[in-house]
């Protein structure tokens, strides 16, 4: 019997793997609340997709917990603030409000400095696909640094302060990326939502000129050690997701039902692995039973060409129990031939 690795490996390649992968998305907000149905999903149908653990050999000098009410600084010194347990927080105060802050700005070298032992006895102890520890997000970091509502300013008026904030960050992303594609794990992951609801946040010519040639080189480096790239992207990312493809991404997280599933299926379906999901905003809060069967089965006949799917979904804030559960059920029957 084929591993998890070899499972997922196969769907990526569009080998017809012997069933659908499962990665459930578990925000510690639903382990809080649920956490019988968590573990009962757990145990009926365990991931075949883990995160590698991101082991430091010098502290990040971290202030409050990501996931805890109160306030939250990261390892880049952006300030958090987080109203209720469970769920991460917004950026209110930019790191750096005036381009003079760049002659003393950082980054986080100590990020850099990863205990690649650790990490690669947890990848040799698991017969599972493992991505890496580290999230690699230029245009999610750029708003941290800046927040939302002034970087889209800054997008506007390409001041020299805002193309040197870039470089530093690209440049910081190209070695963390290298160090670990020199680890066991078996890709790397991009992070960056693009989409709102119907369209992009941020016009393509955006994305092309400054964040597309940054995507690429994060691909190429994994690509020269043998690693595969995973991206998560929110929103309507329709009009960029033939590009992703161009650039390397092998498998893509995102809100497909924010889309037009019938564009996707005849632009990059057998080129891009769908690592998920199911509807979070309407199905999973307030969909039937079959109502979820038919989302599965509209990804299945869509976008599944011998392998490209993942079976995920989010289990977070207003999302039913049970409709958690279901999307597995449900998965579980689709093309498995070890059911």
């Amino acid at each position: 019997m084929k591993d998890s690795r070899s499972l997922v490996l196969d769907t990526l390649t569009f080998a017809s793997p012997r069933r659908i992968p499962r990665h459930l998305w578990l925000l510690p907000w639903a382990e809080k609340r649920y956490p019988d149905y968590v573990k009962k999903i757990r145990q009926l149908y365990p991931d075949d997709i883990i995160q590698a653990p991101a082991i430091y050999n010098r502290p990040l000098n971290l202030i409050g917990g990501k996931y805890q009410a109160g306030i939250y600084v990261d390892e880049w010194g952006c300030k958090f603030v987080n109203m209720e347990d469970g769920l991460m927080g917004i950026v209110h105060e930019p790191l750096i409000k005036d381009w003079l802050e760049m002659d003393t700005f950082l980054t986080p070298e100590a990020m850099l400095d990863i205990d690649v032992d650790a990490i690669n006895r947890f990848c040799r102890s698991t017969g599972k696909f493992v991505y890496a520890g580290s999230i690699v997000r230029p245009l999610e970091r750029f708003q941290f640094i800046r927040t939302m509502e002034q970087s889209m300013t800054d997008i506007l008026f390409e001041e020299p302060g805002f193309i040197e904030l870039l470089r530093r960050m690209h440049e910081h992303f190209c070695k963390e990326v290298e160090i670990w594609s020199k680890t066991e794990v078996d890709a790397i992951f991009l992070m960056d939502d693009w989409g709102t609801q119907h369209a992009m946040m941020l016009s393509p010519e955006v994305f092309r000129k400054y964040f597309k040639p940054m995507y690429r080189d994060y691909c190429e480096i994994a690509r020269q050690h043998g690693k595969l790239v995973f991206m998560h992207s929110d929103g309507n990312i329709a009009e960029i997701l033939p590009e992703l493809v161009e650039v390397g991404i092998n498998a893509i997280n995102s809100q497909l039902f924010c889309m037009d599933i019938d564009r996707l299926s005849s632009e990059v379906a057998g080129k891009i692995t769908f690592w998920g999901e199911i509807d979070r905003q309407d199905i999973l809060p307030n969909g039937s039973d079959a109502d979820i069967q038919n989302a599965v089965n509209l990804v299945y006949e869509k976008l599944y060409r011998e392998g490209g799917v993942i079976a995920q979904c989010e289990f977070g804030p207003a999302a039913r129990p049970e409709n958690v559960l279901k999307v597995f059920e449900c998965w579980n029957r689709k093309g498995n031939r070890e059911a």
